[in-house]
């Protein structure tokens, strides 16, 4: 392993690299940011050919906006991976690569899901969706749609990291799960589920899970080295939102308990942007959606607006809602009230 102190924390690598390559791996652009090594500026001409070393010091800054901003947060884990945004979207359904790399702006995601496809690589105009793509903003999370056996989840995996390893992009390091039950339902199917994560996390991937929202089988699928459990809030492309916010809340409470940095997720269901602040405010770490956004009538528009409601979500979560009482409480005090006309 190979350690570095990163902006005050200390940080284990897989190896040895260059500081373009860190900023790469921690989903940095680097025209944004100023790097420094040791307490000497890196410029960004020379961040291919500087190479770090055991126990070098790094500072990554950026620019922020003076005053009192809004409240901060800690960012979202899920194995090494590090993220501001608590939303990650997907790239299926949009009817033009260039609304679809719109949305994902409007978004401000980090994460977007990508399947694995014979006849997407190129499409009828001879473009490839990872023209579209900015693989040195986002870091690709592949998944294994469209498999319905534990066999061939496992496939699709291996040949996403394949292709992403060539691309060089993080994302090769991961998998979103999916090893679906029937084509009616699209619910996953908890055996191969549960064994198709044994096998990819045996191989050394980072999985994240589309689960039901199974409290069970949550635990299993975390026993069984899931780096996040994703438990559906209904069907998928349903827009049904959050149908069982109890169970929702019984997978929190299992998954961390004694570990509560553990990353939830809900993934597929959502409609519209209060869907996602439901399942922030309920304690969730992140939401995963796609449908809601490629088929809404102004994707653009609800790109922004799932922006919002998850960052609304979460900050409310964080904050605390007030207890739920039967009767009224009156905001104003009863004392010191003009007397009653007639008294």
């Amino acid at each position: 392993m190979f350690t570095l102190t990163i902006n005050g924390e200390s940080r284990q690598l897989s190896q040895a690299c260059s500081v373009a390559e860190l900023l790469s791996t921690l989903g940095h652009d680097p025209r944004k940011v100023a790097v420094e090594v040791n307490e000497d500026v890196v410029p960004r001409a020379s961040h291919g050919e500087h190479r770090l070393a055991p126990e070098d010091r790094v500072e990554i800054v950026t620019l922020v906006g003076g005053g009192s901003g809004e409240p901060t947060d800690t960012p979202l884990v899920v194995g090494k991976f590090r993220f501001a945004s608590r939303l990650i979207t997907g790239t299926g359904k949009f009817p033009t690569y260039d609304l679809m790399r719109d949305c994902m702006t409007a978004s401000a995601c980090e994460v977007t899901t990508v399947a694995v496809r014979r006849e997407r690589l190129i499409d009828k105009e001879g473009r490839s969706i990872l023209d579209y793509l900015d693989l040195g903003k986002l870091t690709i999370l592949p998944n294994t749609a469209g498999c319905f056996s534990a066999e061939d989840a496992v496939r699709h995996a291996r040949l996403a990291r394949e292709l992403l390893s060539n691309l060089g992009n993080p994302g090769a390091d991961w998998v979103k799960l999916e090893c679906l039950a029937d084509t009616k339902t699209l619910l996953p199917d908890p055996i191969g589920t549960l064994k198709a994560t044994e096998k990819l996390v045996a191989e050394g991937f980072t999985v994240l899970v589309y689960s039901s929202d199974d409290p069970i089988l949550a635990k299993h699928l975390k026993a069984a080295g899931a780096a996040s459990v994703m438990p559906a809030g209904s069907p998928i492309g349903s827009g049904q939102g959050i149908l069982n916010p109890n169970n929702i809340r019984i997978i929190l409470e299992y998954l961390k308990d004694g570990d509560p940095d553990y990353p939830v997720i809900v993934d597929a269901g959502v409609g519209t942007a209060s869907d996602v602040s439901t399942a922030m405010e309920l304690g969730c770490d992140g939401v995963l959606l796609n449908t809601a956004i490629a088929h809404a009538r102004d994707p653009v528009r609800m790109a922004h607006a799932m922006r919002h409601a998850c960052a609304a979500g979460r900050l409310a979560f964080l904050a605390g809602r007030i207890p739920r009482k039967l009767y009224a409480t009156a905001s104003s005090p009863w004392e010191g009230r003009i007397a009653p006309t007639g008294t």
